[in-house]
């Protein structure tokens, strides 16, 4: 799977990277802020994305996250504030939120890339929400 990241804070934005990258995808670029997140997306044409909420320009990952479900792009939120997240979450799958452990995003991942990729998908692991359980 081709994997965006979205992230302002580089630290986390790294240990994802390390994340995706540990779990067999590929991970084709970050972002810290929606401009970038854009021309990032159209150059790369991402499978899935990883989106948070507030980054360098504000709390633009909103409309980021609007902007890949637009393109097709399944994505979550990844967010230190959840209820900044829309009651339809903004064509997002899901969220998991910050801080949250390696051991919760690397068994998130695993979910995310069976359902992205069609395959059948078990109940999901604990710490990520999904958009139809909030609906």
């Amino acid at each position: 799977m081709r994997v965006m990241i979205v992230e302002d804070e580089a630290l986390l934005a790294l240990e994802l990277e390390t994340e995706v990258e540990a779990a067999g995808h590929d991970v084709v670029g970050q972002a810290a802020s929606s401009s970038t997140a854009y021309e990032l997306a159209e150059k790369t044409a991402p499978d899935f994305a990883f989106v948070d909420i507030q980054l360098l320009d504000g709390p633009t990952g909103i409309d980021v996250g609007k902007f890949l479900a637009s393109k097709n792009v399944p994505y979550i939120f990844v967010s230190g504030n959840l209820k900044r997240i829309p009651d339809d979450f903004a064509g997002a799958l899901g969220a998991i939120e910050k801080p949250y452990t390696m051991n919760g995003l690397q068994n998130a991942l695993d979910y995310l890339a069976l359902r992205v990729e069609g395959g059948e998908v078990p109940s999901p692991p604990p710490g990520l929400i999904l958009a139809s359980e909030v609906a």
